[in-house]
């Protein structure tokens, strides 16, 4: 199995309430409560490690809340690459309903300075060498730019990495002009950076073509419940999942992207990539927190995935 770098520049320390129904501006009596040490390449690096790669966490950590991070990279073995900086790493809230539906109360997190910028940066010049693959994932915290995001992506690609790129906004937007070999948005994320509409299939189709020729070999664009569009160089795919009761879709973008990354780097077809990573996603939102915690279920699953060329109708 590989080695795999995650970089997640403004973690968070999820706090997910399970309500039967929210209603708002009243008193609603949660059924359960689970606090996850979280953000989205530490999520992916919870499925890569149970898939079986060997993986180092890196990016920002407030010195003020580190124990449930610290438990977690300790208890799944994770490499601890974080540079710590003064504050709290930022807390968010999820109200999951029974239905499956989030509402998130995103918290704001320390402002990273320019001196523990340059820390990560150092540290990673010492530690990206002899990984296959780094992911960036997840939103900027305050502080760090997106032409700084940008300036790190060709770095670790000069270094030989394939870089893998989950965000959105402002920082999609400058991340696509450093041409990451792989990106996961959906629709709307992709919309709003290309400044077109992207429903149709001839659109992504046409903004996949685009973002090839800028370099960026993989395109996956997500479409919920209604399943997955890869596109690569010379190869186009569509898988639909299995219908599952939704406990949560937190983490689920999270998960298809751990699953292909571990398909393509595991040299596995192309069918066999989308097809096991769109199976993670299903399973991952039966779920409350992160990880492939029952592997009968998830070859369930994946055997009624279902993988077609985009060609077909």
């Amino acid at each position: 199995m590989a080695r795999i770098l995650t970089l997640t520049l403004n973690p968070a320390l999820d706090l997910t309430v399970q309500v039967p129904l929210l209603a708002p501006g009243q008193v609603n009596r949660s059924t359960a409560m689970h606090t996850h040490a979280a953000g989205k390449g530490v999520n992916v690096a919870q499925v890569l490690a149970d898939l079986g790669h060997q993986v180092t966490v890196s990016g920002f950590l407030g010195e003020d809340n580190l124990q449930a991070f610290e438990a977690l990279f300790a208890r799944r073995g994770f490499v601890d690459a974080f540079v710590r900086v003064p504050g709290e790493t930022r807390s968010n809230i999820k109200l999951a309903e029974d239905d499956g539906r989030i509402t998130d109360l995103n918290g704001p997190g320390p402002v990273i300075s320019a001196v523990a910028q340059q820390a990560l940066l150092d540290r990673l010049e010492q530690i990206a060498p002899g990984h296959a693959a780094v992911v960036i994932a997840g939103s900027l915290p305050r502080g760090v730019s997106a032409q700084w995001l940008q300036a790190l992506l060709r770095r670790l690609k000069a270094k030989g990495l394939k870089v893998a790129l989950d965000t959105s906004g402002e920082a999609l937007r400058a991340g696509l002009a450093a041409g990451p070999w792989l990106i996961k948005p959906n629709t709307e994320e992709l919309a709003e950076v290309l400044d077109c509409e992207v429903l149709s299939l001839a659109a992504q189709a046409e903004a996949a073509s685009r973002l090839h020729a800028q370099g960026i070999e993989h395109v996956v664009i997500s479409h919920g419940a209604d399943g997955v569009n890869w596109f690569s160089v010379g190869s186009a795919l569509h898988a639909t999942p299995p219908r599952v009761s939704v406990a949560s879709t937190v983490g689920a973008g999270d998960s298809l992207l751990a699953g292909m990354l571990h398909g393509l780097l595991s040299a596995d077809t192309p069918e066999q990539t989308l097809r096991t990573a769109t199976a993670i996603a299903a399973q991952a939102v039966t779920q409350i927190g992160f990880g492939i915690h029952d592997t009968a279920q998830l070859a369930q699953l994946e055997q009624a995935v279902r993988v077609r060329p985009l060609t077909e109708q």
